[in-house]
């Protein structure tokens, strides 16, 4: 047998934490394997910040960390293959309300979120009912998408309007004139992960629609209120819209507004933030950076007054799966930690804000552009989907299947609000009562 010097195994011990794992001398172990799925990030600097965290805590514990990243639109393909197989990542990022969808696969991460809430101010209420059941927390929140709508200033005011638009009334009407002057808004309906349904769920609750009652037992969506967002939105889409836009995803808003080709859309802050970190690439007609003409501002009020908006929620769920499972609660202690988070928090910009509140009094507010300050506020007052029920795996499952988006898209190509709506309270039922 060969020897091992007294001082390597101490070396090799303290290192690890000898200690701390009965005994044994880590040192000589096989090293811990971790596997992380998240989406390709939309601000790149924030997956770079990622990796190089990642590989800093790798070199640092002797654990190998390996992220993967996808397009968010293909997460829960894979999710779905990794549970049916029982294998896979260790970790992944889940998107709204995901981890109740897969509860029976995710491990139990009460003690972690409940160490965030203490340390970070608490969460916002749409985080927490996105990873959370009864007393059980299924997946430690991460942050949220701001998403705001981004326009073009001088457009705006050359059509009249210095200030953003309070009311979803003057917000058509200035959508009116602008696609007169071949400068229309961008906002998909399509199967996408995150633009969609932010703008068809606020839209339906701001006009008095809901899928079910707060019991979420009974379907509530064909009701007067809902069909008068259809019929709104109908008249939006013909008269103020790219009607080219129907099956965009996340990612052709971002290029038709950088082109020029639309003068607002909903989105987050990566079209300014894009826009301002590539000003060479990204410019107006007149040859100037686009990024000094563009700011943001909520969708407008709708007719029952302020409307509730719909941010989506990331967290990382730990899979029941895993054979890491200690090591995967403990880098994920390290990687949301004020510390390592804030790094991360900062090179977003706005982008991805905190899942906690604490973050809005981070110092990095009074140095970004003031059109990216309406962003610190964002996660207020949303809502989580499933209103006016409970966030449950049914609520995910209309989600995960656009319903609430296809009844839109489905009245834009011409079949009645009416029967639009009908249409997708019979797909409701077939989830929530069937």
């Amino acid at each position: 047998m060969n020897t091992i010097s007294r001082r390597t195994f101490l070396k090799g011990s303290s290192a690890l934490g000898l200690a701390g794992l009965g005994g044994v001398a880590p040192a000589f172990a096989q090293t811990t394997k971790l596997h992380l799925l998240q989406w390709v990030d939309f601000i790149p600097e924030g997956d770079a910040e990622l990796r190089r965290q990642i590989a800093e805590y790798s070199q640092q514990m002797k654990v190998q960390v390996t992220l993967e990243t996808i397009n968010a639109n293909d997460l829960q393909a894979r999710i779905t293959a990794a549970i049916q197989s029982g294998s896979g990542a260790d970790i992944i990022l889940m998107l709204h309300n995901w981890p109740h969808l897969y509860a029976n696969a995710l491990a139990d991460v009460s003690d972690l979120c409940e160490w965030k809430g203490r340390e970070q101010g608490g969460y916002y209420p749409h985080n927490e009912a996105a990873a959370r059941s009864g007393k059980r927390w299924l997946a430690l929140p991460w942050g949220t998408g701001g998403i705001l709508i981004a326009y073009r200033r001088s457009w705006f005011a050359d059509a009249g309007a210095s200030q953003p638009p309070r009311t979803l009334e003057e917000y058509r009407k200035l959508g009116i004139a602008l696609k007169k002057k071949g400068k229309p808004f961008g906002q998909t309906l399509g199967h996408t992960f995150g633009d969609a349904p932010a703008w068809t769920y606020p839209l339906t609750w701001t006009f008095g629609g809901a899928e079910t009652e707060p019991s979420g037992k009974r379907v509530v969506l064909n009701s007067k209120g809902t069909i008068e967002a259809v019929k709104w939105m109908v008249g939006l889409w013909k008269d103020a819209c790219d009607e080219g836009a129907l099956a965009w995803d996340d990612t052709n808003n971002n290029r038709a507004f950088h082109a020029g080709e639309i003068s607002a859309t909903l989105n987050g802050a990566s079209i300014y933030i894009f826009a301002k970190r590539n000003p060479e690439k990204i410019r107006d007609d007149a040859g100037q950076p686009m990024w000094q003409d563009i700011s943001h501002f909520s969708i407008p009020d709708g007719p029952l007054g302020r409307t509730s908006p719909y941010k989506v929620a990331f967290s990382h769920a730990v899979m029941k799966y895993s054979k890491n499972q200690k090591a995967a609660r403990e880098f994920l202690k390290w990687l949301h930690s004020k510390e390592q988070f804030g790094k991360w928090f900062e090179i977003e910009e706005g982008y991805s804000v905190g899942a906690t509140t604490l973050w809005e009094n981070h110092p990095m507010w009074e140095k970004v552009d003031e059109a990216l300050r309406p962003f610190r506020t964002a996660p207020r007052g949303a809502r989580m989907i499933g209103y006016a029920g409970p966030p449950t795996a049914k609520a995910s499952e209309a989600l995960t299947k656009y319903i609430i988006t296809d009844m839109y898209a489905k009245a834009v190509q011409g079949l009645s609000p009416e029967d639009a709506v009908k249409w997708a309270e019979g797909e409701l039922r077939k989830i929530y009562e069937g």
